[in-house]
């Protein structure tokens, strides 16, 4: 029996989580049908636009996205304390960019004296969006669907398009978060849909790089801060440049008519995280066939399982193989 997606988020434990989206009746998010010779891949762009807009809504931070020909990646952070800082204003405002929202709510924003009662009412629909803009499966319900309609407004059918149930693995500690990132950013390349990751269309690894030509970094999606140290700013916890010559090693790994060859740059970040470099390749090639539920080392997975009540820690052996 799949386990409630409420059961599966444990913010005690992490803020990091990889979801992955696929659809059914054999559709098409994107690419081209072999059969028809439809393309559908303008179809990437909803997802994209959809990803990043949603990402300056919610009061969750977007880590990493790829968008495949049948299913979507995002590596997602969850910013409760920027949630919690908001304005009920700010809250009403960011939760009628997606939704209309009550009469109450419109009458508030357009700056209507509401009576004791009414403010009450509002108060307690605030502490529902509130709590909604941090939520993870509200996130993924909200992209969805509007990716789903789009679909089979096009598609002239109805139905379900995607899975029922979108998957989520916990990211427990930063060996299990880079290691997600990476998978997910080379998923166009390790599919041969791209030869270079700057050249993987409708990805955060190509966007990142695209930022960082410019000696920046992408404003919609969570910027690399640099390695842990005392008053820490908000944001991933490596080196951009780190991260991206991490990419392009794995990626010229992964491809046997290429010159493979463990980059002296990229050894840093594998030591820091106690990460031998060839665990480092079966982590990033097969993240989801390796592992199927929460992520991390040894003693993160114990913890996890304890706030989560469980008393099996799964895939602890491969953990503890390729964590080792």
């Amino acid at each position: 029996m799949a386990t409630p997606r409420k059961n599966q988020i444990s913010l005690a434990d992490t803020s990091y989580y990889h979801c992955i989206s696929r659809c059914v009746r054999r559709a098409f998010l994107c690419g081209i049908d072999a059969l028809t010779g439809r393309s559908y891949e303008h179809r990437r762009e909803w997802v994209e636009c959809k990803v990043l807009q949603l990402a300056q809504i919610f009061s969750i931070d977007v880590c990493a996205y790829a968008v495949m020909s049948n299913h979507t990646h995002v590596v997602l952070h969850v910013d409760k304390r920027k949630s919690q800082d908001l304005t009920d204003k700010e809250i009403l405002l960011r939760w009628h960019k997606l939704f209309k929202g009550t009469v109450l709510c419109q009458r508030f924003l357009q700056g209507e004296q509401l009576d004791t009662v009414e403010l009450a009412a509002l108060q307690g629909r605030v502490r529902i969006y509130r709590e909604r803009l941090s939520d993870i499966s509200w996130f993924m319900r909200v992209l969805n669907e509007g990716i789903a309609r789009q679909a089979n407004r096009e598609d002239d059918c109805t139905g379900r398009f995607w899975e029922g149930r979108f998957k989520s693995q916990a990211l427990l500690d930063e060996a299990a978060l880079v290691a997600c990132l990476a998978y997910v950013d080379l998923n166009p390349v390790r599919a041969k849909a791209a030869d270079l990751p700057e050249q993987s269309d409708y990805t955060s690894v190509k966007t990142r790089i695209a930022s960082a030509k410019q000696g920046q970094q992408p404003t919609a999606l969570m910027p690399f801060v640099g390695n842990p140290r005392k008053n820490m700013p908000k944001g991933l916890p490596f080196e951009l440049q780190s991260y991206l010559e991490l990419i392009e090693w794995t990626g010229r790994c992964m491809h046997k008519d290429k010159p493979g060859h463990i980059s002296s740059d990229a050894a840093p970040i594998l030591e820091r995280l106690d990460i031998c470099p060839a665990n480092w390749l079966v982590l990033t090639t097969s993240f989801t066939k390796v592992f199927h539920g929460a992520v991390g080392k040894e003693e993160a997975l114990t913890t996890y399982s304890h706030h989560q009540h469980r008393k099996r820690r799964v895939d602890l052996s491969n953990s503890q193989a390729l964590f080792a």
